[in-house]
């Protein structure tokens, strides 16, 4: 009897062990989903941030793309006004020097 009775009691030590780390680890359990849930809301919160700031970083190049397009069709613009006037002065220069070269002939 004192062999089931040692048996029993080491039974019920180990039953007992068993419960407080069942209870040790649904405790912990407890924690780690309570930081997970802390962990989330931050990265939810920092997503939304950062999608804040790359709307208004596209926006702020669409602008720029828009405005360096209106830029290009001035300056292409300005440009052939520039080659047409290049042109009347040459053809006048032109003129001129036959009309000078006929006066010196």
């Amino acid at each position: 009897m004192e062999d089931e009775d040692k048996a029993f009691d080491l039974l019920a030590k180990m039953y007992n062990e068993l419960t407080i780390f069942k209870s040790d680890m649904n405790e912990f359990r407890h924690e780690t989903n309570k930081k997970l849930d802390a962990v989330d809301g931050h990265i939810i919160r920092i997503e939304n941030e950062h999608d804040k700031k790359l709307d208004a970083l596209f926006d702020g190049y669409k602008q720029t793309y828009e405005k360096l397009q209106k830029h290009d069709k001035r300056f292409d613009n300005i440009e052939t006004k520039l080659d047409n006037l290049s042109f009347e002065v040459s053809s006048h220069d032109f003129k001129l020097e036959l009309l000078e070269g006929g006066r010196k002939k």
